[in-house]
């Protein structure tokens, strides 16, 4: 599966810019979503998938809370730092049933979707339509 989304990754470069900051934050959230209803969905089949998904939809909500564009909470991280850390969460969220050793459970198919996805997700978003920081967007403020 990591070679799968090392071709995802491959594509999305090619791929033109469509997801813009607004729309990025609306799929971190729902793919957050995702993560905790399937955690709540496994809790009493498989204890440990259901960890591991309540474990990445946290990770997911707590980036895209900290990050510096239109769905954050906290400006913490600029929108161009959160795409780096997407990248390396949807590696993380592909390997988790062979991390966490659940790789043959039905499950397992679910993650491997989700890492693709933020991997397809993170790719197709345009992270140069915002300014890179609260500064930066100050002097284009001042500028106008």
């Amino acid at each position: 599966m990591p070679i799968f989304d090392a071709g995802v990754r491959m594509l999305s470069k090619r791929m033109p810019k469509v997801i813009s900051p607004k729309t990025h934050a609306v799929i971190d959230y729902a793919t957050a979503a995702s993560f905790f209803l399937m955690g709540a969905y496994l809790w009493r089949r498989n204890r440990r998938v259901a960890v591991a998904s309540l474990i990445c939809g946290a990770a997911e909500v707590g980036t895209a809370a900290v990050t510096d564009y239109p769905g954050g909470v906290r400006p913490y991280i600029s929108f161009e730092q959160h795409g780096k850390i997407d990248s390396m969460m949807s590696g993380i969220v592909t390997t988790m049933p062979n991390m966490l050793f659940f790789a043959n459970h039905p499950s397992a198919q679910f993650f491997r979707g989700q890492g693709v996805a933020m991997a397809a997700a993170t790719g197709m978003t345009d992270f140069e339509a915002l300014p890179s920081s609260r500064r930066q967007r100050r002097d284009l403020e001042e500028a106008a």
